[in-house]
């Protein structure tokens, strides 16, 4: 069976950059296109084919790649596809506010390109990897449906990205049992070069807002990590 290629949306305004990227995202076998601002980006994004993945750089000329990304979350279409951000400001708070929004990855310039094709190879891993069409998760008020990459908190669904998806998974997977941050990072980030455990508590703190009572059930053992809850 031919596996259809994947599409990357570049968003940089960086010109010279961008020629890197594309020729390097080629040359790995994917389909590339590029958008220079975050309303170019957004257009494009809404008129064509959905990228797999959004590279998307924090510090554009028109709207910033935090917005760009809080809209992409926001929509239905484009809620669950692979955010990348590309940054040359690499402060701990600009990392979280890009997380607390719904990127799935970081990557702070200078960066190493073989580094950051991984990242870009795990992602859409994570994002295509096969699954059973009978996975069906339920606990408590939860409802997780694996092939669908839909979750419920009693009636209402609820909106995941990517990596909050797995960590769900991940962690309601192995109730009872603790998961410390390491082992988190290396499961459900897969490369973990340049991530931090901090990381890890961004990723926790927005899954349980969006569970809200349910996200009792995501217990944290201080100093360790975290564990789901064994009974609801």
């Amino acid at each position: 069976m031919i596996m259809a290629t994947k599409k990357i949306l570049i968003v940089e305004d960086e010109p010279d950059l961008v020629g890197v990227l594309e020729y390097n995202l080629k040359k790995e076998g994917y389909s590339v296109e590029s958008a220079l601002t975050g309303s170019e980006a957004l257009r494009k994004i809404a008129a064509g084919q959905l990228p797999d993945l959004i590279l998307l750089d924090l510090m554009l000329p028109d709207i910033s790649g935090v917005d760009v990304c809080r809209q992409c979350r926001s929509q239905e279409r484009t809620r669950t596809v692979p955010i990348l951000m590309l940054t040359a400001r690499g402060e701990e708070t600009d990392r979280v506010a890009g997380f607390e929004v719904g990127a799935d990855d970081y990557v702070t310039k200078p960066f190493s390109v073989r580094e950051l094709m991984l990242r870009v190879k795990a992602l859409l891993k994570r994002t295509s990897a096969p699954i059973r069409e009978d996975d069906e998760i339920r606990f408590g008020t939860v409802r997780v449906d694996v092939p669908g990459h839909r979750v419920w908190v009693g009636d209402g669904e609820i909106g995941l990205t990517v990596l909050e998806f797995n960590l769900l998974t991940t962690l309601v997977s192995r109730k009872g049992r603790v998961q410390t941050r390491e082992r988190l990072l290396t499961d459900v980030w897969d490369i973990h070069a340049d991530v931090t455990t901090r990381t890890v508590d961004t990723h926790v703190k927005r899954l349980r807002e969006k569970l809200g009572q349910a996200g009792e059930y995501i217990e944290t053992v201080r100093g360790v990590g975290y564990r789901f809850a064994q009974n609801d």
